[in-house]
């Protein structure tokens, strides 16, 4: 049965969460596919921006849902279970990842169908991001996939190489500020930003 909250600032209305809702860390949150009777749960997050990992078009009602609150959608498709199993595209997730690890794009949720597989991987790596031990991470996932967790999956996870990252974090600088462990919010300044201050001309006296 899916969690029922009341909200109590519009006359006892049931927000509905979408399934296998949870938070990430302040400002990213994952799910399963929102219903239409969870977009009155998704509007009390303030959304930026959501990660769609799938590869089906987005439904039309849901995008003008998106649009009429202006919330970017950032579609990313990835296969789901397939005969033979497709292998997760590395160069896919590493594009989601740096949508992910943007905090102007935050709040954000992510989400494919069951907010389990494609959902747990981008989030393992996310973690791996934040130097979590590998071991919490691929616990993280076998939790959130509950019985029908992925060994490929683990192993995408663990052989993730999350430097290179590296190359598209050059203009901006990430930091790990005052949330401990478990919850470390991202912050960010602009390189160039900073640069140009230091290197800001003087001003000059007039002729």
């Amino acid at each position: 049965m899916g969690l029922l909250i009341e909200d109590d600032n519009d006359g006892g209305e049931v927000l509905i969460p979408p399934a296998n809702f949870s938070m990430v860390e302040d400002g990213v949150y994952r799910s399963g596919f929102p219903q239409l009777e969870n977009f009155g749960f998704l509007s009390t997050l303030n959304l930026k921006s959501i990660i769609y990992l799938c590869a089906e078009p987005y439904p039309e009602e849901n995008l003008r849902s998106l649009q009429s609150n202006n919330i970017k959608l950032f579609q990313f498709g990835i296969q789901g279970k397939t005969d033979p199993p497709t292998p997760m595209p590395k160069d896919t997730v590493l594009s989601a990842l740096r949508v992910l690890v943007d905090v102007r794009n935050h709040p954000i949720l992510i989400h494919c169908k069951q907010g389990k597989h494609r959902t747990g991987c981008l989030v393992g790596c996310l973690r791996k991001v934040q130097n979590w031990c590998l071991s919490s991470v691929l616990e993280e996932y076998q939790k959130c996939a509950g019985l029908k967790w992925r060994q490929r999956d683990l192993a995408f996870i663990e052989e993730f190489d999350v430097h290179g990252l590296r190359q598209c974090l050059y203009s901006i600088i990430y930091q790990y500020n005052g949330y401990g462990l478990k919850r470390r919010k991202l912050l960010y300044q602009e390189e160039n930003l900073v640069v140009q201050e230091q290197h800001k001309p003087q001003a000059t006296k007039g002729w």
